[in-house]
């Protein structure tokens, strides 16, 4: 039999705290009515971290949770890719590691991988790519945790696209001819003029912190609002059109989304993307109730489908993502058993 990857297991870690529409228009002085925040930016609420929430604490739970859901145990793990964000309890400490020792993993080797809000797709197609080349790797295990939220200035009328930043964990399991849950073609796509658009101003070497900035310190900015603005609006869409046709190319599998793990944008957006692929919203989740968890939307939306019953053997999984920087990609898993999915 060909050798193919499949999902094995997934895991979610969501904090007990929320922070609803109303709250976030507050924080913008009025400027975005609580209504506003529901109906455009398409908050109800989202999950916002407590006490011990770290990125990278979120990251090891969700991992165990994801273990549990496949039902082994840490030992079998062969590696560890980590897409907690940067934005975590200790600088420059590696997060793959920290998630070895919380979980027990002593049999695997880890690295970080960073893409921002594209690190969950990025990393299945690199899981994928070492599962089928490495004889010695069988079992992958993706994990992270993320809560840029923090780094959110609500009064930067600017950076309302980054005002649904949520907190939690998400992880999956991938294993080595499995037999169900097939991880098939992704597609990805960067734009170089995009890299310095948007991210964080002070706290690097280029802006150092000094006593005058530093209330900007580590704080989310858009750099570049009408480059990217305008170079969003040209390409965005058509990439992800690309980054779909292509996977399901890869896929050698004819082109049918059936559910669509999206991430969280706001909610006209978010429809208009449905109808232009001949979607109706019972195909996607929409994350309004946990807000933009970054590259974790893509597990926590699959998980979330699984947990409704939404998915059925031969279902065509489509995991979309785009980060700044700026990156698009997709990726396609066909959901079941091998028996009856394409090969």
């Amino acid at each position: 039999m060909q050798n193919h990857v499949g999902v094995m297991g997934l895991g979610v870690y969501l904090p007990q705290n929320f922070m609803t529409a109303k709250d976030i228009s507050e924080k913008t002085n009025g400027f975005w009515s609580e209504d506003a925040v529901i109906e455009k930016l398409g908050i109800v609420k989202k999950t916002m971290p407590g006490d011990g929430d770290g990125a990278q604490q979120m990251g090891a739970l969700a991992a165990a949770e994801a273990l549990k859901d496949a039902g082994i145990s840490a030992s079998e793990i062969d590696c560890v890719l980590c897409i907690t964000e940067e934005w975590k309890e200790y600088p420059l400490t590696t997060s793959a590691n920290h998630i070895i020792r919380e979980i027990g993993a002593d049999n695997a080797w880890g690295i970080d991988v960073q893409n921002r809000c594209c690190t969950c797709v990025a990393a299945i197609k690199i899981a994928k790519d070492i599962l089928i080349a490495d004889d010695d790797v069988k079992t992958v295990l993706i994990a992270g945790g993320y809560r840029n939220g923090d780094l959110v200035n609500y009064a930067d009328k600017e950076l309302s696209m980054m005002y649904d930043l949520a907190a939690g964990g998400a992880a999956m399991v991938l294993r080595k001819n499995l037999g169900k849950n097939l991880v098939l073609g992704s597609h990805i796509i960067s734009d170089g003029s995009l890299a310095r658009s948007a991210g964080v101003l002070v706290g690097g070497t280029a802006v150092p912190v000094t006593a005058e900035n530093i209330h900007d310190h580590f704080m989310l900015k858009i750099m570049e609002p009408d480059v990217m603005k305008d170079r969003l609006k040209d390409v965005s869409m058509q990439n992800w059109t690309q980054c779909i046709q292509r996977a399901f190319e890869k896929s050698g599998i004819e082109k049918k989304i059936d559910y669509l793990a999206i991430l969280h944008f706001k909610r006209s957006a978010h429809l208009a993307f449905l109808k232009a692929n001949g979607l109706t919203p019972e195909q996607s989740i929409y994350l309004e109730n946990y807000g933009h968890i970054g590259q974790l939307d893509q597990i926590l939306s699959l998980y979330l489908a699984r947990e409704e019953g939404r998915l059925k053997d031969r279902d065509n999984v489509v995991m979309l993502a785009a980060g700044i920087g700026y990156t698009w990609a997709a990726n396609v898993i066909q959901w079941g058993s091998l028996e009856t999915a394409a090969t």
